[in-house]
Order: C-alpha cells, then sequence, then structure tokens
C-alpha cells in the first residue's frame, strides 16, 4: 500500500476495523487481540486520535517489538507489517483458533473500541454467535447498480467521510465487501429496495385500543434502509404517545410521556442487535398502559450481565450506526435507559427468552399527568430544565455566536441530555442551513454557517 492510500484510510477513520495509534506501545497487544477475536483490522501507528500524522522515525526495533505482541498471544497470530513514511500499518487477519487471550486478558472489538472479557464471557459468545455472521454474507444478486446514491451520499455527510474518495474504497474499509462483492450489510444501508432482499428488515409498528391486540387503531410497516427505518418510526411512535405540558407562567414546556432518548436508545438497540438469520421483524406496540419494542434474537451472554456486557452480534452494522452518530462509542445504553425510567418513575421490565428480546415501559395514566401540572414550584423548576428542542437549538445558535464554535459535549452537559438528542439537534441546525460541521473522528466541533453574500 502506498502512501496514498494510506491517507485515505485514515481519512475513514476509527471503527470497527480501523484503529490509529500513536507510537509502538504496549496497548498494541490488546488491540491485535482484539481484532483477532472479531473480524480482524488495521492499526496505523503513527496517526493520533484527529487522523493527523505524527512525526515519527520507526526502525527494525519496532517491527520486531509489534511482531513479539502477535507472537506472544495464545495462541499466537501472524500479522503482516507494512512502513510507508513515517507511519506504520498492521494488518491483523481474523483469527482461526479464536479466543485469543494477551498478556493483559481477553479483548473483542465491540464498535470503535476493544473490550476486556472474562474468559467464559468470551466464549460464550463464540458458542451462541453465527459462524459466519449475517451482515458478511453476499447477496449475488445485488450490484452496484442496486446502490441508492443519494443514501450513499447522505451517509457519507453524516459519517463525515471525504466524498473524494473512491466508493470502492469507501465501501471496503467500512467492511461492506466481502472478497469484493457487495455484502447484506450493503444492502440494509445503501439498497434501493432492501425489502425486496429481506422481508424481515421492515419494521412494523402498532397502536391498540385497551391493553390488547384486539382492537387495532391504527397500524404501520416501514420498508426502507435501516436509518429511514428508524427516523420514520420514531416520529411515528412521537405522534402516536402523549405530550406533557408544564406550565409556568407564561412559558410552555413540552415533555413526551416517556422520554425521547429512551426511545431513541430502545429502537437503536432494537435495530442494530437484532437476529437478521431470524424471519421475525422488530416490532414496536402501543397500549393503554404500555409501550413495547422487541426485537427477533437472543442475548449473546446471561441475562444477569445485562447492561454490564457490550456485545453484539452485528458489529458491521453497529460501527456504521456510531460513525453516523446514530449510538454511543461505548455500551451504555441499557445503564442510561434504566436511569432515566427510574428518574421519571416509569416501570420497566425486559423479557428476555431463547429468541426474543422485549422491553416493556409502562405508560402514565392521565392522572400522572395531572399530578405533574400541579407540582410544586421546585418540581416545576427541575423539569423545566429538560427543554425542548427548539429552546435547545437557540441557545446553540446563541453560543456560537458569542463564542464561535460548539461541542456536542457542551449541549449535553448543559442540558442534561443524551449524545444522540444533541446531534439530532445539530443535524437539524445542519439540514436548516444555519450550522456546519469541522473536524473529523474524536475531534468534531460546529460553526454557525457563512453567508457567502456578506
Amino acid at each position: 500500500m502506498d502512501f496514498e492510500k494510506i491517507s485515505e484510510l485514515i481519512k475513514t477513520g476509527e471503527g470497527y476495523t480501523i484503529e490509529f495509534k500513536k507510537s509502538v506501545s504496549s496497548s498494541l497487544s490488546k488491540e491485535i487481540c482484539a481484532f483477532a477475536n472479531a473480524s480482524g483490522g488495521k492499526i496505523i501507528i503513527g496517526v493520533n486520535n484527529d487522523g493527523k500524522i505524527v512525526k515519527n522515525e520507526f526502525d527494525n526495533d519496532d517491527l520486531s517489538q509489534i511482531q513479539d505482541y502477535a507472537n506472544n498471544l495464545d495462541p499466537s497470530i501472524k500479522v503482516n507489517i507494512d512502513m510507508i513514511k513515517n507511519v506504520l500499518l498492521v494488518y491483523v487477519p481474523e483469527g482461526k483458533k479464536k479466543p485469543y487471550r494477551s498478556s493483559r486478558g481477553f479483548y473483542l472489538r465491540v464498535g470503535a473500541n476493544s473490550q476486556k472479557l472474562s474468559r467464559d464471557e468470551i466464549k460464550e459468545l463464540f458458542q451462541k454467535e453465527n459462524h459466519i455472521k449475517f451482515e458478511r454474507k453476499i447477496s449475488f444478486d445485488f450490484d452496484y447498480s442496486e446502490i441508492d446514491t443519494n443514501k450513499y451520499k447522505e451517509y457519507l455527510k453524516n459519517a463525515q467521510i471525504s466524498t473524494n474518495l473512491s466508493q470502492s474504497h469507501v465501501l471496503r474499509n467500512l467492511n461492506l465487501l466481502t472478497d469484493n462483492k457487495l455484502n447484506n450489510a450493503a444492502i440494509l444501508f445503501f439498497g434501493k429496495n432492501v425489502y425486496k432482499y429481506f422481508l424481515n428488515s421492515s419494521i412494523i409498528c402498532g397502536l391498540y385500543k385497551g391493553n390488547s391486540k384486539n382492537n387495532i387503531l391504527d397500524r404501520k410497516e416501514f420498508k426502507e434502509d435501516l436509518i429511514n427505518n428508524f427516523e420514520k418510526t420514531f416520529k411515528w411512535i412521537q405522534s402516536k404517545l402523549n405530550t406533557n405540558f408544564i406550565i409556568k407562567g407564561t412559558k410552555r414546556i413540552e415533555k413526551l410521556e416517556i422520554p425521547e432518548e429512551v426511545i431513541r436508545e430502545l429502537l437503536l438497540n432494537a435495530i442494530v442487535h437484532r437476529d437478521y438469520m431470524a424471519n421475525g421483524h422488530v416490532q414496536v406496540d402501543i397500549f393503554i398502559d404500555r409501550f413495547e419494542i422487541s426485537n427477533p434474537g437472543s442475548l449473546l451472554f446471561d441475562k444477569e450481565e445485562l447492561g454490564n456486557i457490550s456485545a453484539t452480534r452485528n458489529p458491521i452494522i453497529q460501527d456504521l450506526m456510531y460513525r453516523a452518530n446514530y449510538v454511543e462509542k461505548i455500551g451504555s445504553g441499557i445503564n442510561r435507559i434504566k436511569k432515566i425510567l427510574s428518574k421519571e418513575k416509569l416501570n420497566y421490565k425486559f423479557k428476555i427468552s431463547s429468541n426474543y428480546f422485549r422491553v416493556v415501559v409502562s405508560r402514565k395514566s392521565d392522572n400522572d399527568f395531572l399530578e405533574e401540572k400541579s407540582e410544586s414550584n421546585e418540581n416545576r423548576t427541575k423539569i423545566e430544565r429538560k427543554s425542548n428542542a427548539r429552546k435547545r437549538r437557540q441557545w446553540i445558535l446563541d453560543t456560537l455566536k458569542s463564542k464561535g464554535q460548539i461541542k456536542n459535549k457542551d449541549i449535553r452537559e448543559h442540558f442534561d441530555i443524551a449524545k444522540s438528542t444533541a446531534y439530532e439537534d445539530l443535524k437539524n441546525l445542519i439540514e436548516e442551513d444555519k450550522i456546519v460541521k469541522k473536524g473529523s473522528g474524536s475531534n468534531v466541533w460546529y460553526e454557525l454557517k457563512m453567508d457567502k453574500n456578506k
């Protein structure tokens, strides 16, 4: 690989199969171990987290040290190393003798992170997952003419990937090619007609009168790509749940009966972690007394570990959602859901079977809503801190006018909201042509869009 191709690879950014390292250090051992236990990957040494090349000088001692880290795994694994100018490119193959263990323990690649697992946890994971992952399988009927160009370009924009890179380069480094042919994950994200290939990829939504499915008030099935299915299902849910209005003086605070952060996280979990080899669908059901989201596929670990272990049967799908800023970098979703629901005094239950995962959240009754409206001034003030989207976005614009730039973290800390909610606000302002996204990788910030006529 030449320096130009290395540069293109760096522009793709870190992810499920790409890791940046400033220098050769002992941490390489766990990264090699994690890639070997997952789908393999590339470690680019001499690059910081922002994707900028650091001026390092590498020699044969560095190459030997890297080989030692690979050889010292149990069992050992062979890696290939290229030295191109001031950069080292380490190719780690998917291991054929899993699980692998480094001197620090067992590691597995989860999204853009290398996560430590115990021996029993990683063995159980490998026993439960399919030997050939659905997302990596080739669909011979699907070719480049079936890719929706608009979906592809929109994804590159959201993931901050340069449009100057060739399509084949991007697809390869997003793990959407298997043996140089488009795989199932490519169809799920960029197919013109996803439903034609996978009837089970749709999301079925139902609104019912009472607490059973006997009387259907509304039914909707979304049959598009994974991102559009998520966006449209989320809006459908918003339209069916009750909205509470907390009044203080002349101000009105809008509040969905089940927090939006919870709905987003539950829906994303169902899409990302479902078993696509199964015939079932992701199902959303709204009853008078409860809200349910279910998906085919059991947990890959003991249910007692729910919230403690982050493991996915669809690492490519998870990585693509992460790059597009839909999911968190680490598996913190379940614990965040529990925390928010407990704070809102909403009962919830995780129902786990051998082939399905379901989450049930209780809905607030009309009496609950009336009680909230008559709360003390102290409690009303607490509710009002959870500013609605309109006020958050105005605060973002005001902050940019005074400070010049802002990060997702600034918004989360100010309003005490999830990363995905802050991203949604920023995304809306970008679509409204008010702000622009700057930077790449872990160093992303936002600025006001300059008026070219001025």
